[in-house]
Formats: C-alpha cells, structure tokens, sequence
C-alpha cells in the first residue's frame, strides 16, 4: 500500500453526510431579520404567516390550506393522524422516512394506527403493491388501510414521475385511501422533473403534502398544505397538542418568504442537483466505484470499493455508510454546495483509491454508471437525515 500524505484535514467546513449540514439561505435569513422589527400578533396571526400562506397558494394554484411546523417529523405525523383514525392502517415503502426514521411518532400520534410496509424498486410504491396491501383481507381483525404515504424524492434520491403519481393515486382512490405525500426534498423533485408544483401534488391527487423548507436553506420549518380544505378541519388543535403552535410563528414562516421571491426555493433545489449530477460524473471515471441507484436529486447512493469509505472520513469527509444496505454510501448535496469541494471530495477519493492499490469494480450492477438498480432492501441500521 502506498503512503497516505502526511497531512491530511481534519475539518472541512462543507460535508456530503446530509442538507441539514447547510446554513441558512441569504434570502431565508433576510426576510427573517426584516420580521423582527416591531410588534406582531402572536399563534400565527400575524401578517408574515398570511402573506406566506397566500405565497404557497399562488405556486400551487389552488385555494389550500396552510399550517407552519417546526420539522418534517411533526409534520408528516400530525398530517397522517388527521387522515386516520386509530383502527386505521398507513400504507408506505418499506424505506419511508415515516418508518425508518421518525420513532414511531406516525402510529404515536394517530394513536395506534398501524404502518404497513410496501417492497418496490428504487424506493418506490408500486400500484400492484397497494392493491394487494388492501385486498389482501378485509376482516375486522386487520387494521383498514385509510392512507398511503409517498416519499418525494425517496429516500433513495429517485423521483415519481407525474405519471408514476397519477397512476398510485388513481389507485388509492379507487380503495378509498388518502393520499400523504412526504416533501422532504419535494423542491428537488419539482426541480429534476421540470413540472409545476401543481402536476405532482393536487392535480396527481395528493391530498396534503408537507413541503420541506429545512433542507432547501431554511433554518427551521416545514410547510403541511392542504388541498382538500375539509381534511384541515382542527388541525390547528393538532398543531397545539402537539407542541407545533408556534407563539412567534412569524419566525417560523416569514423565511418562507425568502425561498418563494423569485423562485429561490427552485434555485437552491436546482443548484444542489446540480452539484449531486457533478459528483456522479466524477464518481463514474473512477475504477471500483459504483453507483448504486438513478441520480434524480441532490443525493448519491455509492459503493466503494473495501476500507475506501473509511480512509476517506480519515480524511476528513463526511457521510453515512451501510444505513440502506452494507456497503453502501450517500453523499448528500445542499444548496450552498461548491463545485470546488465536489472536486476536492473527488481528488481525494482518487488519490485514496491509487492507495489501495485500483481495486476491481464491484459486479453486483448490471453495468457501472448507466442506472440499473437493484431492488430496495428491507432491512434498516439507522436513521438517514
């Protein structure tokens, strides 16, 4: 083995293990300092909250309903607890963030309703997956499906097509479910397939969708809209109960406003997949390295080749390893990613891959860099974030 260069960092100010990772957009920090002058009324009353709302209502076309959060687990749960009842069961990918990485918070706020789990390749739900969740019994010992949860983007970074959607809601629908869409990342969703919020939420047939803001360079945030007003009917009571009542709710919503000026939240998505296709491409020309699923946001899924990954948080990077499946990585993105540091990852990976002595590229893909997936795993290590 060759020698490792004597100096080596130990700190990088910019790292791939998550978008949490990121600060705060200038824009999101900006409408936020122009909210502190002065008085405002409190719980939501004030005038940012309104003017935001309208905002969200004006991108989506449509007269929703709009509640301001603190994180995407609140969010998700207090928006699945109003589409079931506690005899109810949701349905969702076997990898959903509502399973894997929220501590049961889904079933503790719906009070017992129970989340069944749906295989499908590249993270996604497949229809024939629904149909056979619900039909499979339909006795009153087994808890009735009332929901499906989709995750846009998946926790894999793959993206529903419109027609993906269409198709799964039409399916839910026709066994009576409500549709949950977790928008954690819908922002690069929307950004990767060039469409309107509108086509992969309402008019898809999306009934509430929790629009992630934390992760596009809020600090703090996430947006539970609506589109069928009925279903928000005391979901301000929801919110209260369960510690979601913003008392300065300005602070909470008025950085929305500067992700929606000039479409910042559509630039910050597109810049961070940007990066994310970068990274791919870099990736791609090196020998042993893998890509394991479609790059369609601003994550990465990789293997390396053994001992790589470690050698390379020796160096100072960052990332999560073996959480989807042993062996494999994901290098997140974010909106204030450089491409000088997606090339400084790369130059280090290449110069730690030479160390190793250029290992064989792993045979489990069909074909290095060109997509072929392989199914999803069931079995979780830990939380991705």
């Amino acid at each position: 083995m060759k020698d490792e260069p004597s100096s080596v960092p130990t700190r990088r100010l910019r790292q791939f293990a998550s978008d949490n990772y990121a600060g705060i957009c200038p824009e999101a920090w900006a409408a936020m300092a122009e909210a502190n002058h002065g008085h405002e009324p409190s719980y939501g009353e004030d005038r940012w909250t309104q003017l935001v709302s309208d905002r969200l209502r004006e991108l989506f076309e449509t007269d929703c309903e709009v509640f301001f959060v603190f994180n995407g687990t609140s969010a998700n749960s207090l928006a699945l607890a109003t589409l079931c009842q506690p005899y109810h069961s949701i349905l969702c990918h076997e990898l959903a963030h509502v399973e894997t990485s929220e501590c049961g918070a889904p079933e503790f706020f719906a009070n017992g309703s129970k989340i069944l789990l749906l295989p499908g390749p590249q993270g996604k739900v497949l229809p024939e997956a629904v149909a056979h969740a619900v039909t499979r019994r339909s006795d009153i010992h087994y808890p009735k499906p009332r929901a499906l949860s989709l995750t846009q983007v998946t926790e894999l970074g793959t993206a529903y097509g419109v027609e993906e959607l269409g198709v799964l809601c039409e399916t839910a629908r026709r066994y009576g479910l409500r549709v949950h869409m977790d928008g954690a990342r819908f922002a690069n969703a929307v950004a990767y397939l060039g469409v309107h919020p509108a086509d992969i939420t309402w008019r898809a047939g999306v009934d509430v969708l929790c629009f992630g803001g934390t992760k596009n360079g809020l600090a703090v945030g996430e947006a539970v809209v609506f589109f069928d007003r009925d279903l928000a009917r005391e979901f301000d009571y929801r919110c209260k109960q369960g510690g979601q009542l913003a008392s300065k709710m300005r602070f909470l919503s008025a950085p929305w406003l500067g992700l929606l000026k000039d479409d910042v939240w559509l630039r910050n998505a597109r810049h961070s997949n940007a990066m994310a296709q970068r990274l791919a491409a870099g990736l791609r020309t090196l020998p042993g390295v893998e890509i394991c699923y479609p790059v369609e946001s601003n994550a990465v899924f990789v293997r390396f080749p053994p001992g790589v990954a470690e050698a390379m948080h020796q160096r100072g990077w960052h990332f999560y390893t073996g959480v989807i499946s042993p062996g494999e990585s994901r290098l997140m993105c974010s909106w204030d990613t450089r491409p000088e540091e997606v090339d400084a990852f790369l130059a280090d990976l290449q110069q730690v891959l030479q160390a190793t002595g250029g290992p064989e590229p792993h045979r489990e893909t069909a074909a290095k860099g060109t997509g072929a997936v392989r199914r999803s795993p069931s079995a979780q290590t830990g939380p991705l974030k």
